[in-house]
């Protein structure tokens, strides 16, 4: 419970001692971004028992009917309406909301993680709103300019490359040196700057010389292709070449293996 309550009232949303490192003008911002939201949207929903004189009423979210002494909540800012309890949810992430609290916008409820994003995007990096003028927007998020760094080595990325792991950005250097995976081929890493080719949870450079039919070369780069203990092929006519010359190759080691030696 107190999980959700955090995530749906974030502290940092209404009250500046939780943000201690922004400046004086994002402070000012902030406080009378607060200070509107409480006078115009926040709300708490009562609980109680649906009145007499609204028996047969639909559920504002479902439309089913709600009867004289059933469970309902109701929102003062939004007049005579009433909602089933598991009806009284975010518009957004549809989360219940926690110890009712609300914040309405257009006629919809919203958690006030959510409504306070109508507004002012958020920072993905430290979850502060941010009330800047500018900031770094990437993959569909939103950065602090200063906050838009790598993820393992803290260097400031803004205007530069960058790859996206696990929804945070990372430095080439970086991402070279603990995340590039190896190329099935060749066995190098590879590279931020490298093309990429994948199949079955598989990685090659999608150069012609490793992305390639293990038997006769052909590059495979947009072509119908096979793949066989992570061995890659252009058809199954050099896949079964390829188990043909493995098991003579085997039959060939196990005949020299078990010759006797000319001591013996």
């Amino acid at each position: 419970r107190a999980r959700a309550l955090l995530q749906q009232l974030p502290p940092q949303d209404c009250d500046e001692r939780y943000c201690p490192d922004i400046a004086e003008e994002e402070r000012r911002k902030l406080r009378a971004f607060s200070a509107r939201r409480r006078r115009e949207a926040l709300g708490q929903g009562l609980a109680c028992a649906v009145p007499g004189p609204c028996h047969g009423c639909p559920c504002k979210k479902c439309g089913r009917r709600l009867n004289k002494g059933d469970p309902g909540i109701s929102a003062s800012r939004l007049g005579d309406q009433f909602w089933h309890p598991s009806c009284f949810s975010c518009h957004f992430c549809h989360q219940p909301l926690v110890d009712l609290i609300y914040f309405q916008q257009d006629g919809r409820i919203y958690c006030g993680r959510h409504h306070a994003e109508l507004f002012r995007p958020r920072c993905a990096s430290c979850d502060q709103l941010i009330f800047l003028e500018e900031c770094i927007e990437a993959e569909g998020r939103r950065w602090h300019p200063e906050h838009f760094c790598c993820l393992e080595c803290d260097v400031p990325l803004c205007g530069q490359r960058y790859v996206m792991k696990s929804g945070r950005p990372c430095c080439r250097e970086c991402f070279d040196s603990l995340f590039a995976e190896p190329c099935q081929a060749c066995g190098d890493p590879i590279g931020a700057d490298s093309e990429e080719a994948t199949h079955q949870g598989l990685h090659w450079h999608a150069r012609a010389a490793c992305f390639c039919c293990s038997l006769c070369r052909k590059p495979l780069h947009g072509q119908p292709l096979t793949c066989r203990r992570g061995r890659l092929f252009c058809s199954e006519t050099c896949s079964l070449g390829w188990d043909a010359s493995s098991t003579a190759s085997d039959s060939s080691d196990s005949a020299f293996a078990s010759a006797p030696s000319p001591d013996s």
